[in-house]
């Protein structure tokens, strides 16, 4: 009756019946864990369908180590660039020029007919073999060469450094399976470029390495170099050397005998002959390629020397001579001299020219003397300069005169006169600067000499005298 009497209750509050109430919050509270089960299931399934093909990728095909990198080397010197790859297994390396996709090697056999190209490798434990390379138990490797059919073995424990190269990736990793190595040998400008070290994997892999060329200067012959120039003086001159190298060449000039470069201040024009201020500035050496010489001046004439350096050895260089032309002038040393008889008496001729002159004396224009038993003349030569100098051996009465110093090129003629008169003395004398000296050596006995101003007096008195008589 309890049991009934619940149940009319229910029924008459409208609530359903107890045990289908609890069936249906069991149910649904079933379905929603099948719910919860069904989508943590669908995620990790999905989860893991993700992750085991990735993994798969990352451990089983080959793979680079480490890029290729980048060469600097000289021309003639020798490059080498290494590729670092594990798990090669069946796969196979090649090296190409990247720039005309060129094939240079596969594995360790050539396929270029450049001789100068060779491959070799280094084995530390390979995944496998692969065209039936033998990779040893030991550090040892390979090398194929353009050159030569044969393979010869060499030790490869240590990697060397290659002379002249200057780069990355040289050292061994021990982690590493296979290392190929690209060589290079007596480099050439047309060598430089990129390099391409590939495994024929699907699709492709590759890394790139480029070599640059290091070029020693080289001076350019021809219009855009100066050669020997011959210029008149007053004329605005430029000597110009050009040099090709890579790294681009610094181009200096020096003279070739020492002595500084003059270069003129401002444009104005003073002869070196003038014994005016030249504006001239004093440099040691001119670090341009083009020497700018303005309204040139005689003292620039000589030989210079063009350097072209990059730091790449050899520095070369180039001489080029400038020749300033002008017409010759002159200067007696003394333009009135007096001089005992008997004494020996030289007479000094400066001389500036160029060209070359033709250089002589004459007593009293109409005689041209030569050296003898009466006469020595002789010259000491120094650049555009000359000192042309005549000695008198023993001086006579017929040697008073007038004496001529006489220049010619093909510029124009100069000359310079010196007047010779006899000073009556009794002792030896010797004619410095126009003035009358007692002579070392003397024949006088005296153990006492006339001052200079004596010979001074005495050189004017006797000149005032031979005034008086030409006056008369």
């Amino acid at each position: 009756m309890h049991g009934q009497g619940m149940r009319d209750i229910r029924r008459e509050a409208g609530l359903p019946p107890v045990n289908k109430t609890l069936n249906a919050a069991v149910l649904l509270r079933r379905s929603f864990c099948v719910l919860v089960l069904g989508l943590i299931g669908q995620a990790i399934g999905y989860g893991s369908s993700k992750t085991h093909p990735y993994q798969e990728t990352f451990t089983s095909g080959p793979a680079f180590v480490r890029p290729v990198g980048n060469q600097t080397a000289a021309i003639g010197r020798e490059a080498v660039f290494s590729c670092y790859v594990r798990n090669i297994g069946k796969y196979k390396v090649g090296w190409l020029r990247a720039s005309d996709q060129t094939v240079l090697s596969l594995n360790t056999r050539i396929v270029t007919h450049n001789n100068r190209i060779a491959v070799s490798y280094e084995a530390g434990g390979c995944a496998g073999t692969s065209n039936g390379i033998s990779m040893g138990s030991g550090n040892t490797g390979s090398i194929a060469s353009g050159s030569s059919g044969s393979v010869p073995v060499i030790a490869a424990a240590v990697a060397v450094p290659v002379h002249g190269v200057i780069g990355s990736n040289q050292v061994i990793d021990e982690g590493v399976n296979c290392t190929w190595r690209l060589h290079i040998r007596h480099l050439k400008k047309a060598d430089e470029g990129c390099y391409m070290c590939q495994i024929n994997t699907s699709p492709m892999i590759s890394e790139l390495g480029c070599l640059s060329i290091l070029v020693p200067p080289d001076i350019v012959y021809g219009d855009e170099t100066s050669k020997d120039l011959s210029v008149s003086e007053g004329e605005n001159v430029t000597l110009n050397c050009q040099a090709t190298g890579t790294p681009k060449p610094r181009v200096s000039w020096r003279r070739e005998d020492g002595q500084h470069i003059l270069i003129r201040n401002s444009t104005s024009f003073s002869s070196s002959y003038s014994g005016k201020s030249y504006n001239f500035q004093k440099v040691e050496i001119y670090n341009e390629s083009k020497l700018h010489f303005y309204r040139v001046d005689r003292q620039q004439m000589g030989v210079y020397m063009c350097i072209a350096t990059n730091d790449v050895p050899p520095t070369v260089s180039k001489r080029v001579a400038l020749e300033v032309n002008f017409a010759p002038t002159v200067q007696v040393r003394s333009q009135l001299l007096g001089a005992p008889l008997g004494t020996r008496v030289q007479l000094d001729c400066s001389i500036e020219a160029h060209p070359n002159t033709i250089n002589f004396w004459e007593r009293n224009r109409t005689e041209m003397l030569v050296d003898g038993p009466k006469y020595e003349i002789h010259e000491e030569r120094s650049g555009y300069q000359v000192v042309i100098a005549l000695v008198i051996k023993k001086f006579t009465e017929q040697d008073v005169g007038t004496y001529v110093c006489i220049a010619s090129n093909i510029l124009g003629k100069a000359e310079g006169t010196s007047r010779l008169y006899k000073i009556n003395l009794t002792d030896d004398v010797s004619i410095i600067g126009g003035l009358a000296e007692a002579a070392r050596g003397s024949r006088s006995s005296s153990n006492t000499r006339p001052s200079s101003l004596f010979f001074i007096s005495l050189g004017a008195i006797s000149l005032f005298s031979h005034g008086l008589c030409s006056l008369r």
